[in-house]
């Protein structure tokens, strides 16, 4: 697993201003806030100011409820940022680590009015749907008026989000519209435009701007018509990642020699692989798989290069602990890439072992270590040291605030073993520990699958398990949206297959009528009972 991010973000406060035209007042909290950023210079910032305790961090979340919160900003004339996470996610305690818990981003939060939506929360997932968000974490910067200006980067350093906070603060128009105007006239468009463009955060898009399949040929456009320098080169490294994780079928035609010198350029510059790590760190291996050749002299050349940036970062002191695992991660990757299954050398082995040890001694925070301890013991567990990173994940379950993500960890390990027993105990365990409704519901149905997968003749345990869950889901408020919807439907199509030929058609049944009582009971014109009765259609025998 990789942690993939974002963030959202906006500004002003001063109560002053609330008796100004609405328009006027947010060009003068926004002039405000630029010279304040002016003040504290973001890599001065950056490189001295010290985290502050997460008790003591001062962000004054709003405390009512979503709808609430809009009214608050618009009656201010205040913009809203709104954070969606969960407790357990590592990415989401890497964003309260390094970005949440700074100073200034604890100063800059008196600007706007901050929400904290924790998917658990009885409304979460409704309000999910309505706001088009599902990853954790997601965070959107809204106009006082409700409209969404941009998604940030949670994947970036806290010194690069605050300055694509400040471009999203600033900016005369939405994301969107600025997307639409660069599309047809980019030549209209400022610097400070592309540079929000780039730094969108399309992973958390959900397909409300750019369809999947056309997001890699939309953002190869944006790359060509961008002026020449670092945002260009941005836009042209997120197509090559859109493009190394797109379906099959949706990978537009590369150039794989340009892409080659385009990469060659930045992973032979510091400062600018520096700027691009989150890409350099996440994608190593999907990217060279798509520019190159299986085995190939091309594909070495550009693979030895990445190698040596990945090095540089992985001792970036500048950077998290999180992003160096990721690094070290990334090497990893790079060496399996046309070895998948065959040992490693024993140089990389240390230096995994190195890096990880390192990592594991200094972490002291607790929302840092659920991210850096997730980075540390996939980076084991790539590297085919399963024993050891079941010592590190066993050791968490005593610490985390969330030990039940540890153990789907050691689930996965187990399945990489082959040892099918300890898998499904492990996903039982972590399901059984899992808190609030959404989690629940999403861990109970990973145990399902993983019943379906690994023990399908085993029809007692996988009837109980999926009795659990389905009795949990009529006791769970707004069941059917979003993240909870999507698990949903997975669980309904592995059933189908499960069944195939009605090989377990007397369980297949039951499961069916119990799902039938839940949809039941919630009211014809509730578009859950909808989305209830279609995981029933999915399900179908």
């Amino acid at each position: 697993m990789k942690i993939r991010y974002t963030s959202t973000l906006y500004l002003p406060n001063t109560e002053n201003y609330s008796t100004l035209n609405p328009k006027l007042a947010m060009k003068l909290r926004a002039i405000a806030l630029t010279t304040l950023l002016l003040a504290a210079p973001l890599c001065a910032l950056a490189a001295t100011e010290k985290p502050v305790a997460p008790a003591q961090s001062g962000i004054d979340w709003y405390k009512g409820n979503v709808d609430a919160a809009f009214s608050y900003a618009q009656k201010h004339h205040k913009p809203l940022f709104l954070y969606w996470g969960a407790v357990w996610c590592p990415p989401c305690n890497q964003v309260k680590a390094t970005v949440f818990n700074r100073q200034g981003f604890v100063s800059r939060s008196r600007f706007f009015v901050p929400v904290h939506l924790d998917g658990d929360s009885p409304s979460a997932q409704k309000l999910g749907a309505l706001y088009k968000v599902r990853g954790y974490p997601t965070m959107i910067l809204f106009r006082p008026d409700g409209t969404e200006i941009t998604r940030l980067p949670g994947e970036v350093d806290s010194e690069r989000y605050l300055q694509v906070l400040e471009l999203g603060m600033n900016a005369g128009r939405s994301v969107k519209d600025t997307l639409q105007l660069a599309l047809t006239d980019g030549g209209k468009l400022t610097a400070d435009d592309w540079r929000l463009l780039a730094y969108y955060s399309w992973d958390t898009d959900e397909q409300q701007m750019v369809s999947a399949k056309q997001l890699p040929p939309t953002l190869q456009r944006l790359a060509a018509a961008c002026p020449p320098g670092d945002t260009a080169t941005h836009l042209a490294l997120s197509a090559l990642v859109t493009a190394a994780t797109a379906a099959p079928e949706d990978v537009p035609a590369i150039d794989q020699a340009a892409a080659r010198t385009t990469l060659l350029n930045v992973l032979g510059d510091a400062r600018v692989a520096r700027d691009n790590m989150d890409i350099l760190t996440n994608y190593a291996g999907e990217i060279v798989g798509l520019v190159s050749a299986s085995k190939s002299a091309e594909r070495a050349q550009i693979a030895g290069a990445w190698d040596l940036a990945l090095e540089r970062l992985a001792n970036d002191a500048t950077l998290s602990k999180a992003d160096r695992l990721s690094a070290i991660d990334a090497k990893v990757a790079l060496a399996r890439l046309d070895n998948p299954d065959g040992k490693l050398e024993p140089a990389l082995l240390h230096e995994v072992r190195q890096h990880v040890t390192a990592a594991d001694r200094a972490t002291t925070d607790p929302y840092e270590r659920q991210s850096v301890i997730s980075n540390a013991g996939h980076a084991l567990s790539d590297a085919g040291l399963l024993d050891e990173s079941d010592t590190l994940l066993k050791a968490e379950l005593t610490r985390s605030h969330s030990p039940y993500y540890f153990m789907l960890s050691l689930a996965s390990n187990a399945k990489k073993r082959g040892n099918a027993k300890a898998a499904l105990d492990w996903y039982e365990q972590a399901y059984n520990a899992a808190k609030g409704p959404a989690t629940r519901l999403q861990w109970g149905s990973t145990y399902v699958t993983g019943l379906l997968e690994l023990a399908p003749d085993d029809e007692k345990r996988i009837e109980k398990a999926t009795n659990s869950v389905i009795a949990e889901l009529g006791e769970t408020q707004n069941a059917f949206y979003e993240r909870n919807r999507t698990a949903l439907e997975k669980f309904g199509r592995k059933f189908q297959a499960w069944n195939a030929a009605g090989r377990h058609d007397a369980v297949f049944q039951k499961v069916r009528r119990q799902l039938n009582g839940v949809c039941a009971k919630l009211p014809a014109t509730d578009p859950q009972r909808a989305a209830c009765e279609g995981v029933l259609e999915t399900a179908k025998s």
